[in-house]
């Protein structure tokens, strides 16, 4: 068993990882997460006769918040689920293993 500049190439072509902070997903969860969580508390303590006239009688930053959050979750959950799968950098750099192809 040789442990040559080929064989350095194909383990590091078989390294993945997934992409996760860095997923749009995740991000766009945590931002919706927050702006809905922070409606929620809004909804709970700030939600005046005034405020039901506008709406209806439905307090509305409560029933938003709650639709943001689980929106949000939602995400997350299929982050998990469904991950992305990405390469690593030096199998992306160098997909041949520095063998020479233009003879072909």
């Amino acid at each position: 068993m040789s442990t040559g500049s080929n064989g350095q190439a194909a383990e590091a072509a078989g390294r993945k990882h997934t992409a996760g902070a860095y997923d749009v997903r995740t991000v766009i969860a945590g931002l919706i997460g927050f702006y809905g969580v922070v409606l929620v508390v809004l909804g709970i303590v700030d939600f005046s006769d005034a405020d039901a006239a506008k709406t209806g009688g439905w307090n509305a930053n409560l029933w938003v918040g709650l639709g943001m959050v689980v929106f949000a979750l939602t995400f997350a959950v299929w982050t998990r689920l469904r991950p992305v799968v990405v390469e690593d950098d030096e199998a992306v750099e160098d997909p041949t293993g520095g063998a020479d192809t233009a003879g072909r």
